[in-house]
């Protein structure tokens, strides 16, 4: 199936007229810089930094948050190296291990029923990779080391496209994965229980970043490369990908190409959407229900001293859970494409944020 079938000239003005002009474009020239000056985009600062990825140059890009119900402080990272495999990190960024599994792109994660399912593109092979955990398994600490052996039940499958990006949802409690084309508009859709592909959409352009809201029913892509957009399906609605919303472009709020998506909740159906906008090393925040009203922006900077911010961003990873502490209102994962420590340039890793910091930067505490 289909899906595709079912963004004054005046002359001769008195003496003092001149003046009083000079004076009011002086005047709103001063409020306009006021203007420009009150509205930049707020600084954010990073509480915590992985190491470095064992890779050189581009090479880690897309993180996701695993939430331990029981002890919230325990809870774990996932962060993708592109060229070599899996890292597993702490809410501190210490790596707790790392999968050589090959050339994992992106990764996503969702939680049921005392069960931990993981997704992740494989571009060594061209294959979707699916996992299941038992939770406490997941987060028993003697398991760390080789995470990826203690799954339940896991699968390889093989897709026809060059496959790039992914995301998870839950529809109707079927763990489901839109996976994106490299180089190509296509998005394929699968149930990964029984790696079942229910059809293929087009999104107009090579896409990577996406995220799938369970609670709203609604797919966001990034379509990055040629027009620059981020875009809204409602699986709620009749024929949901013959017409998509267009949430934002370069045109209006995004710089270069809109990457990572993710999503924070405040409530089952409302929250934000989070864009990276790769272009400006920003970080774009989108109402969470149509029509998706752009909220604002805001970067991670760099700390006089301490860590450096975030730049050039693939992935991101965004909770609202209550960690404890700092992270009471939840986090966020970003990737650093320039991961610098002082002057030295080193390879890439991810940062840790916490999400009420950026809520009070922002005023939307």
């Amino acid at each position: 199936m289909n899906m595709a079938q079912h963004s004054l000239s005046v002359l001769d003005i008195p003496t003092k007229a001149l003046q009083s002009q000079t004076k009011a474009s002086l005047a709103l020239a001063v409020l306009l810089l006021i203007s420009v000056s009150c509205s930049q985009d707020p600084n954010i600062y990073a509480s915590y930094e992985t190491p470095p990825v064992i890779t050189a140059e581009d090479a880690a890009d897309d993180p996701a948050i695993v939430i331990n119900f029981d002890n919230p402080t325990d809870s774990l990272i996932f962060g993708t190296d592109k060229k070599s495999g899996v890292y597993l990190y702490d809410l501190e960024g210490n790596e707790l291990s790392y999968a050589p599994l090959g050339n994992i792109n992106n990764i996503d994660v969702r939680q049921l029923n005392d069960q931990v399912f993981v997704t992740a593109t494989n571009r060594s092979i061209q294959a979707i990779e699916y996992w299941i955990f038992n939770q406490d398994d997941f987060f028993n600490t003697s398991n760390h080391a080789d995470i990826f052996s203690t799954a339940i039940r896991s699968s390889t499958i093989p897709s026809a496209i060059n496959i790039y990006g992914i995301c998870m949802g839950l529809i109707n409690s079927v763990p489901v994965a839109f996976v994106t084309e490299d180089m190509g508009p296509s998005v394929e859709l699968w149930t990964l229980d029984n790696a079942a592909l229910v059809g293929t959409f087009d999104n107009g352009g090579e896409s990577e970043g996406c995220v799938f809201d369970d609670e709203n029913q609604v797919l966001f892509i990034s379509e990055e490369e040629t027009n620059g957009v981020l875009k809204a399906y409602d699986l709620s609605q009749d024929l949901p990908f013959e017409s998509p919303f267009i949430v934002d472009s370069r045109e209006g709020n995004i710089g270069g190409d809109p990457e990572g998506v993710a999503l924070y909740k405040t409530s089952a159906t409302e929250g934000y959407v989070v864009l990276s906008s790769q272009g400006d090393n920003k970080y774009n925040l989108y109402d969470r229900n149509a029509p998706y009203a752009f909220i604002t922006s805001f970067q991670i900077a760099d700390q006089d001293g301490g860590l450096d911010g975030t730049s050039d961003t693939d992935g991101i990873s965004v909770s609202s859970f209550n960690f404890g502490g700092e992270f009471s209102k939840g986090l966020m994962v970003a990737q650093d494409g320039y991961n610098y420590d002082g002057d030295e340039l080193k390879n890439q890793n991810f940062k840790i944020i916490s999400f009420k910091e950026i809520l009070n930067k922002i005023n939307l505490d």
